[in-house]
């Protein structure tokens, strides 16, 4: 396949002209270096993405970069013999929009340690619906699994289930055999939590308590929230139950005692979706493409948008208005 002359990308600078972001003409040779060049088909628009887009949080490491942690599509030259032309591909993580260019661009030069075959039983738009989003839900389920959770110990609760990872998380737990507790300040989406698969939503308050224990309400949980809600999931949770970790919506601060760990032995387990090691991560996108699979992926899909349309759905993300996953749609030219 002849390769692009130019094409669109969406990029941020930090530099002495202030911070900003936008659609700009690249050409393959101002990408990062790389052994894989696919032509990109989806991405998708995460928490991170929002704040690197907008300079709200620090992502990047260097500048400028190509936003995009996330990217799906198809090769089109690879000097890495595990991959060829048309070869279905996606990449989440691994250092995009963060060190190296990500998946905000018509064509994606990758670094091939981390490019991932599209697995059997996905195709590229439901890999980007999933995205970090679902890797990280998936993970923190693999996690918890890893140490000792099962569905007997009860009920997995999930916080901030609304957003991209705690709309997945219900969707993916359920799908495993686990009864699932939505927790949400949006009680107008509690009928799309259930059409998700969770057995029972329930308001902040659920997990208001300021005791270093509480009663045993769940089996453990996937926490996106911190702080307060995070120490109040530990409290509630029941004899050698785990909690991952893997958000900080709400706060990164976490004032809790030892007494869920020291007496009911407890684990509290960190999500860094980012670096997960390659044998991980194959593990991962395998049970997503298969036992693990939402069967609503379409439902949790509650927005598609072009490169264009990426500053508006940062800015509703931050404000706390997105619901579900947002997928971005880029169509390359020739």
């Amino acid at each position: 396949m002849t390769l692009p002359a130019q094409f669109r990308a969406f990029r941020i600078h930090n530099d002495a002209n202030g911070y900003r972001s936008g659609i700009e003409t690249l050409t393959l040779e101002d990408l990062n270096p790389g052994e894989v060049v696919i032509k990109t088909a989806y991405s998708s628009v995460n928490y991170k993405d929002a704040l690197a887009g907008t300079g709200k949080g620090k992502i990047l490491r260097q500048f400028p970069l190509v936003g995009g942690i996330d990217v799906a599509g198809h090769v089109v030259a690879s000097t890495d013999a595990r991959f060829k032309e048309g070869d279905a591909v996606l990449v989440t993580g691994s250092g995009l929009s963060e060190t190296r260019d990500g998946g905000y661009s018509e064509y994606a030069r990758l670094d091939s340690q981390w490019v991932i075959p599209l697995p059997d039983g996905l195709s590229l738009r439901e890999a980007m619906i999933l995205g970090t989003a679902g890797f990280t839900a998936a993970l923190g389920l693999l996690r918890m699994i890893d140490n000792r959770q099962t569905p007997a110990l009860g009920p997995l609760a999930v916080t901030g289930a609304t957003g991209g990872v705690g709309s997945l998380a219900v969707a993916i737990y359920s799908q495993a055999g686990y009864e699932v507790a939505a927790i949400s300040g949006k009680p107008e989406h509690s009928d799309y939590l259930r059409s998700l698969g969770a057995h029972t939503v329930l308001g902040r308050d659920a997990l208001s308590t300021t005791k270093p224990m509480d009663s045993a309400r769940f089996g453990g949980g996937l926490d996106n929230v911190g702080g307060p809600m995070l120490a109040a999931l530990l409290a509630h949770t029941a004899p050698y139950g785990n909690v991952a970790s893997c958000g900080l919506a709400a706060s990164p601060e976490l004032h809790a005692t030892v007494m869920p760990f020291i007496i009911r032995g407890v684990s509290l387990l960190g999500v860094a979706s980012a670096g997960t090691a390659r044998d991980i991560r194959n593990e991962v996108w395998r049970r997503l493409a298969s036992d693990w699979k939402p069967a609503n992926l379409d439902a949790i899909c509650t927005h598609e948008t072009s490169l264009d349309g990426l500053p508006s759905v940062f800015a509703h993300m931050l404000e706390g208005g997105s619901l579900g996953r947002t997928v971005v749609r880029i169509t390359a030219s020739h």
